[in-house]
């Protein structure tokens, strides 16, 4: 019983992850049509940035953990914002050069950051409390699970808000379904484009400097190994469907716990579902039909 509490919580705790990458591709895919191979990238430099302020403050306090975490996401948000201005924005429309530009991009970085960090993963720490565990009906569970779930439970809902409640969610939501018409209104669409690339980068970033917790790493190649999963969550929720990719990472990231464990297979079962899912149902779980 204990091991099946583990491999629960831990799996949500893998899911929290993939939600944090694929919601910022699902949210920038569905408002704006752009599928982002480099969004890996964003996490990574959100990985390695937290990293090295933590360091630099006190990397087992929580006030350093909590430096890291926004210096991860402020960076997350910065390089995807320049992203969206030099390289995307000229490409509106123009799906496969956007494409093109994005797989340059993100093994470009890859090869940026080896050069400043190096090739080796770099071992961490942090708070004691994270490095600490929790027993749960005989499971001792690793605490930086809890924090991963939390987190990525108040992203979505902030998200939600965002875009529901707030004047540039609106304006966004309104430039999707009409650009021109927004546009003649005298607003100012490219902004709320712009900011939509920001959101998902931060959210990529602050997922990076969680999941160097999670793993007790950081490396040049963090990001481009959850991006893997991430593309797999978000097609399978249903691309541009910010519920679905919080279903879908949950209904990824368990059975992958479990099959790991007891079959050494736990890649095999997320790709197995992304197949099944195409083939049953290509929208997604929760991706409006075609």
């Amino acid at each position: 019983m204990s091991t099946v509490v583990l491999l629960l919580v831990t799996g949500l705790g893998l899911g929290a992850l993939y939600f944090l990458v694929a919601s910022g591709l699902s949210l920038i895919y569905g408002l704006m049509g752009v599928l982002n191979f480099a969004h890996g990238s964003f996490l990574t430099l959100g990985a390695l940035v937290g990293w090295e302020v933590a360091r630099r403050v006190d990397a087992s306090s929580w006030s350093g953990f909590t430096l890291a975490m926004l210096a991860g996401a402020a960076a997350g948000a910065v390089i995807a914002a320049v992203t969206e201005l030099l390289l995307i924005r000229p490409l509106y429309n123009r799906h496969i050069e956007q494409v093109l530009v994005t797989v340059g991009l993100g093994l470009v970085t890859v090869a940026l950051f080896e050069g400043v960090w190096g090739t080796d993963a770099i071992f961490i720490s942090g708070p004691e409390w994270l490095r600490s565990t929790t027993t749960i009906a005989g499971a001792r569970v690793p605490n930086d699970r809890f924090l991963a779930i939390a987190v990525a439970v108040a992203v979505l809902a902030a998200l939600v808000l965002f875009l529901r409640h707030t004047r540039y969610g609106l304006v966004i939501r309104a430039g999707v379904e009409n650009r021109a018409m927004v546009t003649a209104l005298g607003i100012d669409v490219r902004r709320s484009f712009t900011l939509v690339f920001s959101i998902g980068g931060a959210a990529a970033g602050l997922g990076g400097v969680l999941a160097s917790q999670y793993f007790g790493y950081v490396s040049a190649h963090i990001g481009a190994t959850l991006l893997i999963f991430a593309f797999i969550v978000t097609v399978i929720g249903g691309l541009g469907s910010l519920g679905g990719a919080a279903l879908a990472a949950v209904l990824v990231a368990i059975p992958q716990q479990f099959a790991n464990y007891y079959l050494g297979v736990g890649d095999l079962i997320a790709v197995l579902a992304l197949a099944v899912v195409l083939l049953l149902r290509p929208s997604g779980l929760m991706g409006a039909k075609a």
